[in-house]
């Protein structure tokens, strides 16, 4: 199964969010809830110009099970998303609460 690399991900940054990016670090997240993992990975993050509000962005790429396909994700960061953990953790909530 391919990865999505880094400039796979600045791309789609590029494209949702209209501005430049640009790979600042990448960093591992581990999410925990009750000693059970809910997810973990690594975020790129990026630096962005051009954006209206925001001066960076988390992205990170997790594969679709039973699929050989990988679903992209990517957050600004803005209060409250801070963080690349704040990143993951929304997105991770968001899937198991979908209101």
């Amino acid at each position: 199964m391919k990865k999505i690399s880094p400039s796979e991900l600045r791309h789609a940054i590029e494209s949702k969010h209209c501005c430049r990016a640009g790979l600042a670090n990448s960093v591992f997240v581990k999410l925990t809830l009750a000693r059970s993992t809910m997810w973990e990975g690594v975020v790129h993050i990026f630096d962005l110009a051009g954006h209206p509000k925001a001066n960076q962005a988390y992205a990170w790429a997790h594969p679709i099970a039973g699929t050989d396909r990988w679903q992209m994700f990517s957050m600004l960061h803005l209060p409250p998303i801070t963080s690349a953990a704040d990143a993951v953790r929304a997105a991770v909530m968001a899937e198991v609460d979908p209101a």
